[in-house]
């Protein structure tokens, strides 16, 4: 299937690992040139960067100029045609609300949800002056199963949903369509790394984190974490030109995690 993504421009954040690594692949793979935005970079995305398929950024978007830096970096090799707004970080809270100071809200706050408005906004004038373009964010079932374990990101990914959706009514007459992907748990470092949820909890409750992410899994009706592959693969289709009249939709993808309509 031509997703119609030969040729485009496409912006990612978070680019280096995980699910944002998975997109740079899969939008390469289609023929896209990409733009990778992230602060540390990765052996994977520098095999990418070697090769000639990607440019990468090294930039932190957690700071109020970062977005802008890494839109500009990006227009260098021409207009932007796709973002995709995936940089985000979470860190569970499991010493309970009051725990939660004010430097950790803004933490997340800033990087799961202030990062993709500075971008979008960034990068929205040039989406509109030529009247097109596609935004993807990466958001999560939190946006809407909230979760005290990680009360922050819940709140910061519920804002990332609304904006997202709001944003598609004011531009979707402008040519330019906004869409959301909500993950459930994926095979990723965040959940299962050293210093990812599993392990985190393991941790706390002097446990075995492979324990902890199989008694995940088992909640979903597939029995498995996502991959991270398998969410690209929305992403990019969502982005193209084949779903050309979707916007303001947001796509769960979680193995059947969530049980109600």
């Amino acid at each position: 299937m031509d997703l119609g993504l030969t040729g485009k421009r496409a912006l990612i954040t978070g680019a280096s690992k995980g699910i944002g690594f998975a997109i740079t692949q899969a939008l390469t793979a289609e023929g896209a040139h990409v733009v990778a935005g992230a602060r540390d970079t990765s052996e994977e995305l520098s095999e990418l960067v070697d090769s000639g398929e990607v440019k990468e950024v090294s930039v932190d978007l957690s700071t109020a100029e970062g977005p802008a830096e890494l839109v500009g970096a990006a227009l260098e090799e021409g207009s932007i045609d796709v973002l995709v707004n995936n940089v985000g970080a979470v860190t569970p809270r499991l010493e309970g609300f009051l725990s939660v100071t004010d430097e950790q809200w803004m933490q997340s706050w800033t990087l799961t949800f202030m990062a993709a408005v500075r971008t979008t906004r960034a990068a929205l004038p040039g989406m509109l002056q030529a009247g097109r373009g596609s935004i993807v964010n990466t958001c999560s079932v939190n946006s809407f199963l909230p979760d005290p374990a990680v009360i922050d990101y819940c709140a910061a990914k519920a804002a990332l949903a609304n904006f997202s959706k709001a944003l598609s009514k004011e531009l979707g007459p402008k040519g330019i369509r906004v869409n959301t992907v909500s993950p459930g748990p994926v095979s990723t470092a965040l959940w299962l790394g050293g210093h990812g949820v599993a392990a985190t909890v393991a941790g706390a409750q002097d446990g075995d984190a492979g324990a902890v992410a199989a008694e995940q899994a088992k909640q979903a009706a597939t029995g498995r974490f996502t991959d991270p592959h398998e969410v690209a693969d929305l992403v990019i289709l969502l982005a193209g030109a084949r779903a050309a009249n979707v916007t303001g939709a947001d796509f769960v993808i979680d193995g059947g995690l969530i049980q109600t309509l």
